[in-house]
């Protein structure tokens, strides 16, 4: 059975809150999706409908998301959706949760200022020298680096001054 694929552009509601499980970190938060359109009898935009849904984020995910989405922030969230369900006092209940995949920012909505996590680099074994590639001693390494003749890439001699977009 293949999974339901959703993406959710919305506000995140609640701060997001991150727990350590036996399975690992997971960070969650709930969303609201709301719907907007255009009103043609006042001429102006109005709210209709709101979706709202819990998110959770697992590993790596849940990490940047909980140093980086404040409640409030515009969001998109790609990821599964499911139905969440338990039993309560009040008998069997239910709610739409997504394992999101990618949590960013809404640039529609804002500006962001981006920073990747730093990794560990993974160790690339030594290339013979004939290949033209790099190793860790400053030789070349097959997929990394490019070397080429020098007439490769032609020389740009003209003024390159912006234009005037033409619509």
């Amino acid at each position: 059975m293949s999974a339901t694929e959703i993406t959710v552009i919305g506000n995140v509601v609640n701060a997001p809150t991150r727990n350590r499980t036996q399975n690992g970190s997971v960070t969650n938060f709930r969303m609201a999706a709301t719907e907007r359109r255009f009103d043609s009898a006042t001429q102006d935009w109005i709210d209709g409908h709101s979706f709202f849904v819990d998110v959770e984020c697992w590993g790596e995910l849940g990490g940047n998301v909980s140093h980086s989405i404040s409640k409030g922030d515009p969001v998109v969230v790609v990821g599964n959706i499911r139905t969440h369900e338990w039993e309560s006092e009040q008998g069997r209940r239910s709610r739409p949760q997504i394992k999101a995949e990618a949590v960013a920012p809404n640039l529609a909505r804002g500006v962001a200022d981006f920073r990747r996590t730093p990794r560990s680099a993974p160790a690339i074994p030594d290339a013979p020298e004939e290949h033209g590639f790099p190793g860790a001693d400053g030789e070349l390494r097959p997929g990394r680096d490019y070397v080429g003749a020098d007439d490769a890439l032609e020389q740009v001699t003209e003024d390159l001054s912006p234009e005037p977009v033409h619509a």
